[in-house]
């Protein structure tokens, strides 16, 4: 998870070492590759995807299924290191919305919201009423999270984002889940409520790409390529 404004290098130059980078009010990934090693050998899911976001502003990633979209989040949002690469945080960025885990399955929903809470500073009674009111758990806050259905899991992860006033939104697929009242609940909280931030937004829902994006990152098979005209982006997604 993450705080203040920072700045990652994978694999710094000594130049780099001696020299840090300041991180600007954006979000900034530069020539980010991954690879993983599986029993035939290595592979490379991204290959030099470079972007940038500004403060207030949203950016939307295409591809189709194993483009690469979930690890490039993931790399984002800090949950994994790039094998090369550099990621520059000078804004304050949620965890993946929409990415299942982050806490220990024993955990109950309660005890989720009151280490968020500790984490960033609110207090837990208005922190754990402000995210039933949103996830609308009731009772099962106090379960353990194993036992919840995706759909709760992701209601609860969306949830706990409120707590926190992030300056970037990273966000994979969540507005797809669930039924029209809570994908309404979420557009929202999202689209209106902070209409301010700045947003990675994964899906392929290209109507709201359109609407709310000044840009496009269009992946395929690891490779990727920023568009600041939508319909092109839009237009060349849909030949994949």
């Amino acid at each position: 998870m993450t705080g203040a404004p920072q700045v990652l290098i994978q694999n710094p130059s000594p130049a780099a070492t001696a020299t840090p980078i300041v991180a600007s009010r954006c979000i900034r990934a530069v020539n980010l590759i991954k690879e993983y090693h599986t029993p035939v050998g290595v592979k490379r899911v991204l290959d030099g995807i470079s972007f940038e976001v500004a403060q207030g502003e949203k950016i939307g990633v295409f591809g189709s299924n194993g483009a690469g979209k979930s690890t490039l989040m993931k790399l984002i949002g800090g949950v994994e290191t790039p094998t090369s690469g550099v990621i520059e945080r000078g804004l304050t960025m949620s965890w993946p919305i929409g990415l299942a885990g982050g806490f220990a399955p024993t955990m109950s929903g309660l005890d989720a919201i009151r280490f968020i809470a500790r984490l960033y500073g609110a207090p837990q009674g208005h922190a754990a009423e402000q995210v039933d009111d949103f996830a609308e758990l009731g009772r099962y806050l106090q379960l353990p999270i194993s036992t919840y259905s995706s759909g709760m899991r992701a209601r609860l992860m969306f949830g706990l984002t409120l707590i926190a006033n992030f300056e970037c939104l990273l966000i994979d697929e969540v507005l797809s889940v669930g039924d029209q009242r809570f994908r309404k609940k979420c557009h929202e909280e999202l689209f209106v409520k902070r209409a301010d931030k700045a947003m990675i937004l994964i899906s392929h829902d290209q109507g709201i790409v359109r609407e709310y994006c000044q840009q496009a990152l269009v992946l395929k098979r690891g490779r990727g390529r920023v568009f600041d005209d939508l319909d092109l982006a839009i237009s060349i997604y849909r030949t994949l």
